[in-house]
């Protein structure tokens, strides 16, 4: 979304105060409360964001109701929700925006006049990010691991780029099942198959690309979804974990020669987003990209992350400059 455009606005922009948190497990390393907070500071607002670890009593439905209800009553203007709680937070919510409403699953959560508003802005942050950062790659057969909230909204957005065939792979093949039964009168060009991790190597076989929508990766989730013996040069791997930013996969991918997309882009947009929605506000995506590239530039080891990160690659800031200066 560029600065041009009509932001939806959650609570009125004339504020100049907000509270935000994140609900989720394993979420001590996200980037999240400085993205936010450093936009907010560009803008002249007071901005506060939480971080809220959630304990595995409280991934109990009557748990998270109780404290959407109390966040409500302290005055929180608005929520993320990441790992394990998107599609659970999904069901508590006052009402849900057209493209929650179609995935069951939501990362952001508005809070206006004491209603609660949930919205998914991961299927705009991973669509962006494959437009900016695997632009020019066959998107004729894809392998998708994780149905989950993320996944689902990853599997919206590989559709709307016009995948042909996509193959879900996830332990719970129910759950698989529900994202296929998401797309279907929705984007009805893209074939879907539902399987298990067994079925990787005969898909991986045929497949032009690969996305990681699991945890797997993350720090509290060490390790690989997929047997780095089953990847190859001509596959493309995209990885929606940034933290870190070289998981495993991409570590593996890379050292391939494959085409690697990492979870940068995704998390700089679909924070700016969520901004968006909760302040009414539009962001600077490229200052927020920039932010993105600063945070980790220590964990890469150089100034410039991204270039490090994925070499021949533009950092996530430059990509949104020339995503800008494209529009204009």
């Amino acid at each position: 979304m560029s600065g041009g455009e009509q932001v939806p606005t959650g609570a009125p922009p004339a504020r100049r105060s907000y509270l935000m948190g994140l609900l989720g497990q394993g979420i001590g390393p996200s980037l999240s409360p400085e993205l936010h907070e450093r936009e907010a500071a560009r803008q002249g607002l007071r901005y506060t964001y939480k971080l809220v670890e959630l304990s595995d009593a409280q991934l109990d439905p009557g748990r998270l109701r109780e404290l959407l209800a109390n966040a409500v009553t302290l005055g929180f203007d608005g929520l993320n929700a990441t790992h394990p709680v998107k599609q659970a937070m999904a069901t508590l919510v006052d009402d849900l925006a057209p493209e929650a409403a179609g995935i069951g699953a939501i990362n952001t959560i508005v809070v206006d006049g004491g209603s609660t508003h949930g919205h998914n802005t991961d299927i705009t942050g991973f669509a962006l990010a494959m437009r900016e950062g695997l632009a020019d790659v066959r998107r004729d057969r894809v392998v998708l691991v994780g149905a989950g909230g993320a996944g689902t909204a990853v599997a919206h957005a590989l559709a709307g780029l016009g995948v042909g065939e996509l193959s879900v792979v996830e332990t719970d093949l129910a759950r698989a099942q529900r994202l296929a039964s998401s797309l279907e009168g929705v984007r009805d060009r893209t074939a879907v198959t539902v399987a298990t991790a067994d079925r990787l190597p005969e898909l991986l076989a045929g497949a032009a690309g690969l996305v990681n929508a699991t945890p797997m990766g993350m720090v509290a989730h060490p390790g690989s979804p997929v047997p780095p013996e089953l990847l190859r040069p001509e596959l493309w791997v995209a990885d929606i974990v940034y933290r870190p930013l070289h998981t495993e996969l991409v570590r593996a991918a890379r050292a391939l020669g494959c085409q690697v997309l990492t979870g940068a882009a995704m998390a700089v947009n679909q924070a700016a987003h969520a901004f968006e929605l909760v302040t009414g506000r539009p962001a600077d995506r490229a200052a927020m990209a920039a932010d993105f590239d600063l945070l980790v530039a220590d964990e890469v080891g150089a100034t410039g992350s991204r270039t490090a990160a994925d070499p021949g690659r533009a950092p996530v800031a430059e990509a949104q400059n020339a995503r800008a200066q494209r529009r204009e």
